[in-house]
């Protein structure tokens, strides 16, 4: 199991950075400064809670001396042969003769049980970190999803008053798109996760009381990651 970093997702092709969209992250030269010709993935991050700032560094067309403020940790070493470990160790060799300040490994630890991991989650939860991460380590590596590999943290849950509601878009053309949700606090934020398709061809109507899960606040104090649970029944 290792820490869940909130950051911006990193994949290194033996060339360059690409987002997990392979869109072309303009990294400095002198962060990617011995970096292998062989694939890695990983988070680039600066610290808990700072997503906003990651993310206004990482994405910048023209890479900014705030770049010195990200590290890159790896967690995964992509189409290599061997196991979780062993993989690892491929990189972990690369750098010890190819050194750079900027990349670290992400922490590992291995998980005895569930109370194990419900103990590292809320240590790493005081501590404003996101959730982990727990995979079986001893598969070769696979792209995708997995039910071998779970991201696992805890939510709280909230309600607010649905005052719009967005079209939407692509795949949900015609159907909605996203809720336009206003909390008690008077902060106004949009809710496009969570619905299945039947929610999307009704959706909440205006004026409703929707309940939604998320994790922790944007530092604009909107819910992050939000997700519909269920519209509130009337008492």
């Amino acid at each position: 199991m290792s820490e869940k970093l909130d950051g911006i997702r990193g994949y290194w092709d033996g060339k360059q950075l690409l987002t997990k969209n392979g869109n072309i992250i303009n990294a400095p030269k002198w962060f990617t400064y011995n970096f292998p010709p062989f694939a890695l993935d990983g988070e680039l991050w600066s610290k808990r809670d700072d997503f906003e700032n990651i993310q206004s560094i990482v994405l910048d067309f023209i890479p900014s001396k705030d770049w010195s403020q990200i590290s890159y940790q790896i967690f995964e070493v992509p189409k290599q042969d061997g196991n979780f470990t062993q993989r690892l160790n491929i990189a972990k060799k690369w750098f010890l003769t190819n050194k750079n300040i900027h990349v670290k490994f992400v922490e590992q630890i291995l998980c005895r049980d569930k109370e194990h991991l419900k103990q590292h989650l809320r240590k790493i939860e005081k501590i404003n970190g996101e959730g982990m991460i727990v995979k079986d380590a001893s598969l070769s590596y696979f792209a995708g999803r997995s039910s071998k590999i779970l991201k696992v943290k805890s939510f709280a849950d909230m309600e607010g008053k649905v005052i719009g509601i967005n079209p939407g878009k692509g795949k949900f053309e015609n159907l909605m798109g996203s809720l336009i949700i206003r909390l008690e606090n008077g902060v106004v934020f949009r809710l496009g996760g969570g619905f299945d398709s039947n929610d999307r061809i009704n959706p909440p109507l205006i004026g409703n009381i929707i309940t939604f899960k998320y994790y922790g606040f944007t530092k604009n104090n909107k819910p992050k990651f939000a997700s519909f649970i269920r519209v509130r029944r009337l008492e």
